[in-house]
């Protein structure tokens, strides 16, 4: 199990009460994730429910507490395990940006109200909010904005290298005034071009290279460098082979059946050399019976898929490209 199933299963051992007691001191997305693992987790047997609490308790059990040096705990973790330099930002972002509590809050928001929110704002304001958006968030926040802005606010956003503390502070605390509170910050650390390509990576197709190519026409380097960073579908024939059987398990064949119609030949070519001759040939013959299909189709069949293996980078069970470090 992931650490996200075990964690569902101590919630739904609880009871209604004290799970959501535990809940209200969680993130959005640990709340979102936790909430997924919860409805999806099926039937758990009792010898199972059994060994995540004696691991549980286990933990709780070991000298130290919990909390003590908990920074450099994230710290060390987070850098064994993706490198230092792939875990600099990450790490920033946890340890230094944890108390942007009105930036935050829009986390919890739908991306309609957060565009109509900050509609009217300068586009580099927008462009830092979107920065502490989760990627998928934030490209719905950009989809619902007018098409005039959408280039100007992601422009702006890939080339955000940092903003004066205090200026982070003023924008936080206006942020916070508005949802009942406010609370000092000392990040400073936002955006960038690693951000830009992730909220592309979100965006419906066409409507990403409609705005790669708006900005290609402003800053062609600026553009070249955001879509080397991107995660398309063609880019599943760079994952390793344990990565890719481990995405096989999460998808249906019949979502595979589609979204492989438009796929480059190296990517067929890597998904089923991951499968067993009997299932790659069961799959062929699925695509050839498999009459006319809509690109539509297609595209949000890939696009789901390319959420599955988002999702599974983002929880740690595979590494995914160096062109793809945006995602993890």
């Amino acid at each position: 199990m992931t650490g996200v199933q075990r964690a569902a299963i101590v919630l739904l051992s609880l009871g209604e009460q004290q799970a959501a007691e535990v809940l209200k001191h969680m993130g959005a997305r640990e709340v979102q994730k936790l909430g997924v693992a919860m409805t999806t987790l099926g039937e758990v047997g009792r010898d199972a429910v059994a060994r995540v609490f004696d691991e549980f308790i286990e933990v709780l059990a070991r000298p130290g507490g919990i909390g003590s040096g908990a920074d450099d705990y994230v710290r060390a973790v987070l850098t064994q395990a993706l490198g230092e330099e792939r875990a600099s930002s990450l790490i920033d972002r946890i340890l230094a940006g944890r108390n942007t509590t009105g930036l935050d809050t829009l986390k919890w928001m739908d991306p309609r109200a957060i565009a109509e929110l900050v509609r009217n704002e300068h586009p580099q304001i927008i462009a830092i909010v979107m920065a502490h958006l989760d990627g998928d968030q934030a490209a719905e926040v950009l989809k619902c904005l007018p098409e005039r802005a959408r280039v100007d606010v992601l422009l702006r956003l890939a080339t955000l290298d940092g903003i004066p503390p205090h200026a982070l502070n003023e924008l936080n605390d206006v942020m916070a005034r508005q949802f009942a509170g406010s609370q000092s910050i000392k990040s400073s650390s936002v955006g960038g071009v690693k951000v830009a390509a992730n909220i592309l990576n979100f965006m419906d197709s066409g409507q990403d290279e409609a705005l790669l190519g708006a900005i290609g026409e402003v800053d062609s380097e600026l553009g070249t460098r955001i879509r080397d960073l991107m995660f398309v579908f063609d880019n599943l024939a760079d994952l390793d082979d344990r990565a890719v059987q481990a995405v096989l398990r999460e998808i249906s064949s019949e979502q595979l059946a589609l979204a492989l119609r438009g796929a480059d030949a190296r990517v067929r070519e890597k998904i089923t050399g991951n499968m067993s001759q009997r299932a790659a040939e069961i799959l062929l013959e699925d695509m050839e019976a498999r009459g006319p299909v809509r690109l539509a189709e297609v595209e949000a069949a890939q696009k789901d898929i390319l959420g599955v293996v988002r999702r599974m980078a983002d929880n740690g069970d595979i590494q995914i490209a160096a062109k793809a470090e945006v995602l993890i």
